[in-house]
């Protein structure tokens, strides 16, 4: 890795999204169309000492369904490296823009729970970029540190849609859209509690915020952020995963305002390994499929 950057605090979610708005305008902005051999820049953003801020995590609790203890919730690590991550995509040398991506996997490492009070380091990089189907995928890699030892590793991959040398392969088979089975539990969302979850978790893209600027991204409404599934779908498990886990999500179809969608949890073995799902409760395609998985 090149170049690491340490900031004296968080870039503001108000600095971080008037460029990647301003990243998107004609002539002066991003281009529409990125090589697939785009450089990233090997430059990692680092911040030292951060402290969890309590009402804020509390907030992120109460809109999540998560558990509000003396741990933070396995999910929280995306919170804490979102700032970074924004500043890494809204840098003038990183090859494409932060609105507009789409965020479609995410894992997260946690080798051990993280207590509210400890002072954690936060490194952000990104890597690997490499084609898609349907564009470019990059990977943005957070570790968080305790002193010197790693606690939690976080990875969240975004695609920038365009043509790539992959879109005219074979696609898939579509999710099946049939009635899915009686749910476990229902998740019920609304755009009030979409845009409490963008003030606990910093995450304020247009798309989350309202019906009109998700019409201008082209969605038809305002939809769930992605992350705000991934902590609602593993809240009623998590006291039952052990110290060491991965857990990863892959996003499908996103959920559009207001909702309710049905979630199943499937215990695998009595380690922690769950299968999750949200599918939409009419045609019972996939909104989100994740894993946790022990060491």
């Amino acid at each position: 890795m090149g170049k690491t950057i340490t900031l004296p605090g968080a870039p503001s979610t108000t600095e971080v999204y008037s460029k990647a708005v301003g990243a998107m305008l004609p002539v002066i902005g991003k281009p529409a169309t990125v090589r697939a051999d785009a450089v990233i820049p090997e430059r990692s953003y680092r911040l030292e000492n951060v402290r969890v801020d309590a009402e804020r995590l509390h907030a992120y609790t109460r809109v999540t369904g998560q558990r509000f203890g003396s741990t933070l919730p396995i999910t929280y690590p995306f919170v804490l490296q979102f700032p970074l991550a924004m500043k890494v995509m809204t840098d003038n040398d990183f090859p494409f823009g932060a609105v507009g991506s789409v965020h479609v996997e995410n894992s997260i490492h946690r080798l051990r729970p993280i207590g509210v009070g400890e002072p954690l380091t936060i490194d952000t990089h990104a890597e690997n970029l490499r084609e898609h189907r349907k564009g470019l995928l990059v990977d943005m890699i957070s570790q968080i540190s305790v002193g010197a030892e790693l606690v939690t590793t976080q990875v969240a991959t975004f695609l920038k849609q365009q043509r790539t040398s992959l879109s005219d392969e074979p696609r898939g088979p579509e999710p099946k859209q049939t009635t899915p089975p009686p749910p476990d539990s229902i998740l019920a969302v609304d755009l009030g509690r979409i845009r409490s979850y963008a003030d606990a978790s910093g995450d304020r893209n247009p798309i989350h915020m309202g019906n009109l600027p998700a019409k201008a991204f082209g969605f038809p409404k305002a939809i769930a952020h992605g992350m705000w599934s991934a902590a609602a779908a593993v809240a009623n498990v998590e006291a039952q995963l052990p110290d060491d886990v991965t857990y990863t999500v892959r996003f499908g179809k996103p959920i559009l305002l207001p909702a309710k969608v049905n979630l199943y949890t499937r215990r695998i073995d009595g380690a922690g390994n769950f299968d999750i799902s949200i599918l939409n409760r009419r045609k019972g395609y996939p909104h989100l499929t994740a894993t946790t998985r022990g060491a």
